[in-house]
């Protein structure tokens, strides 16, 4: 399998800012010295050795991961402002095949949709997943007047074919097993595992882990033990979260928790908060980091979740 970030933020697309860009420029040239400039290795070498949020960035998009599986079925997770990026990946292809799950319906995870040029292509066979039965009004409400130009129906509905999901009830595509489990969210939000030849994936974002109970905790252990890579909602910090009870997101730490509890090999930090820049997410991670360590949790490796990111399962 082959994951793809194209959208990792929470609640709202966050572009970079000309205050932030003029000042990640700043922050560059404060660090270069003459020896810096000597050739082109030592330059290159400068670059190298710039801390990772000024030689690169987390990205703005909110929330769209693509997952191709080893049989080449081509799955997307939420139509965030990411799925519009993705036109890329599928540009050139004719008549693609592509099955869409939705955590949830909340606008940062749906707001894609009228800008994913596949839904205009007769061409495309579009399969919707979700457990919600009323998923096709769902989304043609926000592509109505005054909302947008377009209509749902002026896209190739003969070509949109929509499953309902039952909770932990698995589907099978092609090889591969998939399964959603009910979260802890505002109006509910489902993770979704895939397995597929031995490897198992898990996407689970807008869930407020400290708020279930231990009933619900042992559920979500059966459903996510033992996932090889995992994308979880980490938006707050511990202080944040104390703030925002009942917001339906978690902190890095009860992430780093509940993968050690899960048996988590590969964690990725998702959701990212919209007033977050680039330096505190990734301070963010390095403090998960250490927090991983403090608890001997030695087989569990983390990371940040990054736009433009492809990575092999």
């Amino acid at each position: 399998m082959r994951v793809h970030f194209w959208g990792v933020r929470g609640s709202i697309p966050t572009p970079l800012t000309p205050l932030q860009y003029k000042n990640r420029i700043a922050a560059i040239i404060q660090r270069i010295t003459p020896k810096d400039l000597e050739s082109e290795d030592t330059r290159e070498k400068f670059i190298n050795d710039l801390p990772v949020w000024l030689k690169s960035t987390i990205g703005g998009n909110s929330s769209c991961v693509e997952l191709v599986t080893d049989d080449n079925h081509f799955f997307v997770f939420d139509g965030g402002s990411g799925l519009r990026e993705l036109n890329k990946e599928l540009a050139g292809i004719e008549a693609p095949v592509i099955h869409m799950f939705f955590s949830h319906f909340h606008w940062d995870h749906i707001q894609g949709i009228p800008f994913f040029e596949n839904i205009y292509n007769k061409k495309a066979t579009l399969h919707i997943y979700s457990p919600w039965p009323s998923q096709r009004k769902i989304l043609a409400r926000q592509m109505s007047f005054p909302y947008f130009p377009a209509k749902w129906e002026d896209t190739n509905s003969p070509k949109i074919i929509y499953h309902t999901l039952k909770n932990n009830k698995p589907i099978t595509i092609g090889d591969c097993e998939i399964s959603c489990n009910k979260m802890y969210h505002p109006g509910n939000s489902y993770s979704y595992t895939v397995k597929e030849n031995g490897k198992k994936f898990c996407y689970a974002t807008d869930v407020e882990l400290s708020a279930v109970t231990w009933q619900e905790a042992q559920k979500n252990k059966e459903f996510f033990k033992n996932t090889d890579f995992m994308i979880l909602d980490a938006q707050y910090t511990v202080e944040e979260l104390s703030e925002k009870p009942n917001w339906g997101h978690s902190s890095f730490c009860h992430c780093v928790d509940m993968a050690v509890e899960w048996g988590i090999k590969k964690l990725y930090l998702f959701h990212h908060e919209p007033r977050y820049d680039d330096k505190k997410i990734y301070t963010i991670l390095q403090t998960a980091q250490w927090y991983a360590d403090s608890i001997k949790a030695k087989d569990l490796e983390i990371f940040v979740a990054t736009e433009e990111t492809d990575i092999l399962i």
